[in-house]
């Protein structure tokens, strides 16, 4: 398959040097940043694949600044929709296959939520047990029709035999928009599922939800709407535009991020401020991985043990980037991400159920 065939190139703008225009390229570099925008909004009721004008959003997002970023960024341009919904799916895996291959990290915009399947996809042939964290205002779990929808995608990734799925985490679910067994069935099966209330004003309680996701997926639905709506199910509740952003800047730092995508953008909105959000969410993402990748690969913890019911636990804190985690193992990746809220939760008397899973 040719990427010529199924991407149109990205309209060309004039940058200075110290703008992010002028160090995006056209090409999948090794262990880079690969920016795929798509117009297939088909899983939405009611959804069209007419192509949408990303200019202002890109316009938007390359006259930001580079600062000392490192990490090259593709921009591959817009994907050409498929004659159906699913072929679209297939066509996405195979750009995403192919920014796998060279350990680049792709970022999807635009397009309906349920692309999420493909991303799990394109991710499981690469490795097996994905943590997943989604950023959605909505817990869908309808397992109806054999079109993969925005309602259905959640249900067909935790339900799928070949899927290799160690964690699933769900945040930012408002209580009013969602159905009662839903919440319950996720902490039923111990899916860690996290209100919007519990992660306005601080990044705090939710970070450790994503330090170690493997791929992240943001519904635009969570964010607040302005002007014609931010989204394309426009809501009055949500992360305000700071939150959201400072947001993407830790999903940014995770520590085993391989994708990310951003659904169901208004691509259609007049109002300039909708394309400047988007613009600088991505701006922090790409902030977020090129801080990440500074970071040493040498890790130095500091232990703190905790007396609890006559058991003793062990919280570790990493003395470069000052994050907690639970656990006494000397290997790093079998820690447990943690705040340091939790820890002094532990002094108290209280250990987090998650901990002992």
């Amino acid at each position: 398959m040719n990427i010529e065939d199924i991407l149109l190139p990205p309209r060309e703008f004039e940058t200075e040097k110290w703008q992010l225009g002028n160090m995006i390229s056209s090409e999948i570099q090794e262990n880079g940043i690969v920016l795929i925008f798509c117009s297939d909004y088909r899983g939405l009721k009611n959804g069209s694949a007419e192509i949408l004008d990303f200019r202002k959003v890109r316009k938007q997002l390359y006259e930001l600044s580079r600062l000392d970023f490192e990490i090259p960024v593709c921009d591959l341009g817009d994907l050409i929709s498929g004659r159906s919904h699913e072929d679209s799916h297939f066509i996405l895996q195979e750009v995403l296959a192919m920014c796998h291959q060279k350990n680049a990290v792709p970022i999807v915009i635009g397009g309906s939520s349920d692309l999420a399947f493909s991303l799990f996809s394109a991710l499981n042939f690469q490795q097996q047990n994905i943590s997943y964290t989604q950023i959605s205002n909505v817990i869908s779990l309808a397992n109806d029709g054999a079109e993969l929808t925005g309602k259905n995608f959640l249900s067909r990734i935790l339900s799928s035999k070949t899927f290799s799925l160690k964690n699933y985490h769900h945040l930012g679910y408002q209580k009013h928009l969602n159905a009662v067994d839903s919440v319950k069935l996720m902490k039923e099966v111990e899916f860690d599922v996290m209100r919007l209330a519990e992660m306005m004003n601080t990044t705090e309680r939710a970070e450790p939800f994503l330090r170690r996701a493997d791929l992240v997926t943001v519904n635009c639905d969570a964010v607040e709407s302005i002007g014609d709506g931010f989204s394309v199910n426009p809501q009055v509740n949500g992360l305000n535009k700071r939150e959201i952003c400072a947001y993407m800047k830790e999903i940014g730092l995770g520590e085993n991020l391989r994708s990310v995508g951003i659904f169901n953008f208004n691509g259609q909105s007049e109002d300039i401020l909708n394309h400047q959000l988007l613009a600088q969410m991505i701006w922090y993402l790409i902030e977020g991985i090129n801080i990440q990748k500074s970071h040493p690969a040498e890790r130095s913890f500091e232990t703190f043990w905790v007396l609890s019911d006559d058991a003793q636990y062990a919280f570790k804190r990493d003395t470069f980037t000052n994050l907690w985690y639970f656990g006494d193992s000397e290997n790093a990746a079998d820690l447990i991400p943690c705040g340091k809220w939790e820890y002094e939760d532990a002094k108290r008397g209280f250990l987090n159920p998650r901990f002992l899973k």
